[in-house]
């Protein structure tokens, strides 16, 4: 792809599967990156979601943008199969520059929407080891790759952007924002050797199981409106996709490290549109449409709070550390 702004890029999604990692999975082969495509759902070798996506059929659709992408069967929590993994991609290409840490846990045996005290404490812990440890061990392999060229992207996904109260319940909060903080911390460390970090949230997602839950196709999926009105404001995992790739593609994109974004905000700083010209943006959906009794009674004035003490301590401690 002669031109494209990541050719000779290689870059790996992990959770490439479907929704949000298939989109960036094929907008990174759209900006001429080869990407390899992993999961642990292959034909004929469902994983225990049982859907029909495949890594084989992400990489056909990467293709199909005339990308180039490998699927690998890989279990990310099995740090054997993750060290086989680089493993290959050091024979094959010699470099990673791009690692996009997409595996998430939204299993049907999951229970999302329990709160604290109602929280079976061994599901909890499978659900971390599902939806950060994979993350963990993930980059864990790719950072010393980046290192020791002293370049490289390393990107959370993840459905916060911040520390206030996440209102799907202890499960849904402990996890996202778990992601979330591990870009933070990457990018602390991983600075100093030229490597970024990022955590981004994507918007209200019509990922394939999204579109499915409602009963729509991506051909007529404004009628889902019907059952949520909210849903006017999604968009694609192409978008989310393309932000990432133009981020990829910045020479100046440290200068993002450690942020927690939204797909809509990196949108509108590259001027990234989905494949219908739309730009959408949630937060901004939600603020224009959420009733205002949406919050609790103090809810978003305690998560104001919150997040202006934390800047009056880092004020206040920052002096010292200079």
């Amino acid at each position: 792809m002669a031109g494209a702004p990541l050719q000779d890029q290689v870059a790996v999604v992990a959770g490439a599967t479907r929704g949000a990692g298939r989109g960036i999975a094929r907008a990174l082969g759209e900006a001429g990156a080869t990407v390899y495509c992993t999961g642990r759902s292959v034909r004929g070798n469902p994983s225990p979601y049982r859907r029909p996506e495949t890594i084989e059929e992400t990489a056909e659709l990467v293709a199909t943008l005339g990308g180039r992408a490998i699927p690998v069967r890989v279990d990310h929590g099995n740090e054997a199969e993750v060290e086989t993994l680089f493993g290959r991609i050091d024979r094959e290409q010699g470099r990673v520059d791009i690692l996009v840490n997409c595996v998430a846990g939204e299993d049907p045996t999951f229970k999302w929407t329990e709160k604290f005290l109602d929280t079976d404490v061994e599901g909890s812990i499978a659900l971390l080891r599902q939806t950060f440890f994979t993350h963990l061990i993930t980059a864990k392999h790719a950072a010393p790759r980046m290192i020791a060229r002293r370049q490289g992207l390393i990107v959370e996904v993840t459905d916060r952007d911040g520390f206030g109260y996440g209102r799907m319940g202890f499960n849904h909060d402990l996890v996202k924002t778990t992601v979330m903080r591990f870009g933070h911390v990457m990018a602390e460390e991983l600075r100093p050797h030229g490597v970024t970090a990022i955590s981004v949230m994507p918007g209200f997602l019509r990922s394939e199981a999204m579109l499915d839950h409602f009963g729509v196709t991506e051909a007529n999926w404004r009628d889902a409106a019907a059952k949520d009105k909210y849903f006017l404001g999604s968009e694609t995992p192409l978008y989310l996709g393309r932000a990432l790739a133009a981020l990829a593609a910045d020479p100046k994109k440290q200068r993002w490290s450690g942020e927690a974004m939204r797909s809509g905000e990196l949108a509108k700083i590259y001027d990234v549109r989905d494949y219908d010209g739309r730009q959408p943006d949630i937060v901004e959906y939600f603020s224009k449409h959420l009733p205002t009794d949406f919050f609790g009674e103090g809810e978003l004035e305690r998560s104001v709070a919150w997040h202006q003490r934390v800047v009056e301590r880092v004020r206040a401690w920052l002096p010292r550390a200079v």
